[in-house]
């Protein structure tokens, strides 16, 4: 048996057509022109984009010659906006004047490094069988760090290194774990009484993977620049960095060490000059616990809750 449409359902389906023929196609963002498999709707969109591009090319060029005829009654350039430039206000941003800043400051984990008590020692580590990017990844951070120490963990737990660190008068014991081959995760755990973070690793990029890079580290003491660390959280971090470098920066090799904050990753190389000497990696804060590594009973300041933490791209929590 065969179905006769309705008249008024013939209708409705014809306006639903003509609608469609009318109206443009809705692209996704990551469109691309070559996607298009007809010859001839692939140039026709293709012109569509070129003259849309030359429009606003126009359209700048025109904004920029009556800012230049106008001269100093020209009105102020708009900012572009950007996820930094929109970013929520968090109620935990640091006043550097605050009196209960400098107080914490005083008294915190950090304050013997900072009065000039003691010096870094630093004990670089693995997770057990590195291979060999891990192991070209520590050995090439330790050229970054001065009077830092490369040992392989051989099997043995971190609550057994920990004392031993402890006993030979280390300050920091930094462990590098892989997966699959690759550099994945980092805990940093300052000695003796903590505190310790860890962090997600990505974007590594070893020293002869680098363009137009820097002759090999100096063993001069590196200028530390830290970026952006703006909240109570991102000030502990801050500290935390700024502690695994000798106070005293040597200027005659003139080398520097940047640890850049932007959406809560952080950035870091070394520098001479404007040459960059590398490793470059990036890290995001995974937890901060109190005291010395315990994954099973330490008691965890801050811990990263993706889906509550990163629902909002326009706040950050350093």
């Amino acid at each position: 048996s065969v179905r006769v449409k309705h008249p008024r359902e013939v209708a409705i389906i014809e306006t639903k057509e003509e609608k469609m023929e009318k109206s443009e196609p809705a692209f996704p963002p990551t469109f691309s022109v070559s996607e298009i498999k007809n010859k001839q709707r692939r140039h026709l969109m293709f012109m569509k984009l070129k003259q849309e591009k030359r429009k606003v090319k126009t359209y700048k060029y025109h904004k920029e010659k009556e800012r230049e005829a106008l001269g100093d009654k020209a009105p102020p350039k708009e900012v572009p906006k950007t996820i930094e430039n929109q970013r929520v206000y968090d109620e935990t941003t640091v006043d550097p004047e605050d009196e209960e800043i400098a107080f914490d400051e005083g008294t915190d984990e950090f304050s013997a490094y900072f009065n000039g008590l003691t010096n870094p020692k630093v004990l670089i580590t693995t997770s057990d069988r590195p291979r060999g990017r891990t192991v070209r990844f520590c050995e090439q951070l330790a050229t970054v760090i001065p009077n830092a120490h490369v040992y392989y963990r051989r099997g043995l737990a971190l609550k057994r290194i920990i004392p031993q660190c402890i006993a030979r008068n280390f300050t920091y014991l930094i462990v590098i774990n892989e997966d699959r081959k690759v550099p994945n995760g980092l805990v940093l755990c300052h000695l003796p009484d903590g505190p310790t973070a860890h962090f997600k690793i990505s974007s590594v990029r070893l020293r002869k993977e680098m363009k137009r890079r820097g002759k090999d580290p100096t063993e001069h003491s590196p200028e530390v620049i830290l970026n952006n660390f703006t909240t109570r959280l991102g000030h502990s971090i801050g500290r935390l960095f700024a502690a695994l470098f000798p106070q005293d920066p040597q200027f005659v090799g003139r080398q520097v060490a940047t640890f850049h904050n932007q959406r809560d990753f952080f950035i870091l190389n070394g520098d001479v000059g404007i040459q960059e000497l590398g490793p470059r990696f990036t890290l995001k804060l995974r937890s901060l616990q109190k005291g010395t590594f315990d994954s099973k009973f330490g008691e965890y300041e801050w811990v990263l809750k993706r889906h509550e933490m990163d629902a909002c791209r326009r706040k950050f929590q350093l």
